[in-house]
């Protein structure tokens, strides 16, 4: 079951051009093949979450497990995500969304982020209501649109879906090599633009060249220090200008020039510090030279996710697959979204991060079919 639901979701090819919409519809059809009800949340034509809610038994249809509560036990949360990056231009031993099998592995964009998870996920929730094991509590499952990209799929249930029971937690099955993560990075991602005056090149000093004054902010940058300190899991926040362009031909002094910028943050870390810091070496440069021009804008912001690593449920899901060991990961996720469902997140699932964008990515089988069992025993010692 796992293995061709992995396959079919790889194949339906959730890349940003064409959208999450197909890999919705096999999620879908597969809650059906267990007479699971899902929902399908679509929008801009091709975008969409899937949503599936498998309802705990109330305590007046328990018969004597009623005595055990007075109420429901509060929910379990799974979130996936459906879309993945693009297979990149390098060549791939096998075809990207082909899902091959070979030597116990399936290859494929998305097989470790995150679809391998996902159909664990989904194969644990299946084989639950299929061997009709009650649930004492609400199990909801969501895949969603855009993690790689803005996060508008999780934003958008956190923000529309209905009552949402009272939940012991949220577990996140993105690849990490069955770590149980309670901790990661933020991300911040700002485009600092400089802007001058056109000229022909043959009179440079009619005009005011933007990649000059670029070039006059990054050496500032180089000496700027990030005013936080480290983290005791995540360690110091990163800067890393990754991106630059900047004029149109070799004959025009050329009047734009634009970089990006990706910090990853740490939890409390304030944004607004780093970027009225930016905006100060901006003034700096404008008293040294008043033809500088520079202007700054957020591209993408996620807040840094931490759940306390004593907390209940973190100690439980932990006691449920037999580890008492926490970690962090330097990557973002979903995670700081659904936490603002009030409910402690964990990241926890199949994969080498390490495999994570890259050409022939894969996922062992064996760590697919293992992530099953450990859903599984998560969802009933929560749930059951």
């Amino acid at each position: 079951m796992v293995k061709t639901l992995l396959q079919k979701l790889i194949q339906a090819e959730s890349t940003p051009e064409k959208g999450e919409l197909a890999a919705a519809e096999v999620v879908s059809a597969s809650f059906r093949q267990s007479g699971i009800e899902s929902h399908i949340d679509t929008w801009e034509q091709n975008r969409a979450n899937v949503v599936a809610r498998v309802e705990g038994v109330s305590p007046s249809n328990r018969g004597q497990d009623a005595r055990d509560t007075d109420g429901h036990k509060p929910g379990l949360l799974f979130a996936c995500h459906l879309d993945v990056v693009e297979p990149g231009e390098a060549a791939w031993t096998y075809p990207p969304f082909d899902a091959v099998e070979t030597d116990g592995r399936i290859y494929g964009r998305g097989s470790t982020d995150m679809k391998g998870g996902t159909a664990a996920a989904i194969t644990a929730i299946r084989r639950i209501v299929e061997s009709n094991t009650p649930l004492k509590g609400d199990l909801i499952f969501v895949a969603s649109a855009g993690e790689e990209t803005d996060s508008c799929g999780a934003e958008r249930f956190v923000s529309n879906y209905g009552p949402m029971p009272s939940l012991a937690g949220v577990v996140i099955p993105e690849p990490t090599d069955f770590a149980v993560v309670t901790a990661h990075r933020g991300m911040l991602w700002l485009e600092v633009s400089t802007t001058g005056k056109t000229a022909h090149s043959s009179t440079p000093h009619l005009g005011v060249n933007a990649i000059t004054s670029m070039r006059r902010f990054l050496n500032e940058l180089d000496r700027y220090e990030i005013p936080v300190g480290p983290h005791d899991l995540l360690g110091k926040c990163s800067m890393s200008v990754n991106t630059i362009e900047g004029g149109k031909a070799l004959n025009v002094v050329p009047d734009k020039c634009r970089i990006g910028i990706d910090f990853r943050t740490l939890p409390h870390q304030d944004d607004q510090r780093t970027i009225a810091d930016l905006e100060q070496i901006f003034a700096k440069l404008r008293s040294d030279d008043p033809q500088f021009e520079a202007a700054i804008s957020v591209i993408r912001q996620v807040q840094a996710m931490e759940t306390d690593r004593d907390c209940d449920f973190v100690e439980a899901l932990g006691a449920a697959i037999g580890t008492e060991e926490t970690s962090a990961i330097g990557f973002t996720t979903d995670g700081p979204s659904f936490a603002k469902l009030g409910a402690p997140v964990v990241i926890f699932g199949p994969g080498k991060p390490s495999l994570c964008h890259k050409p022939d990515e894969y996922i062992d089988l064996a760590d697919v079919e293992k992530a099953v069992e450990y859903y599984t025993s998560m969802i009933l010692s929560f749930l059951g």
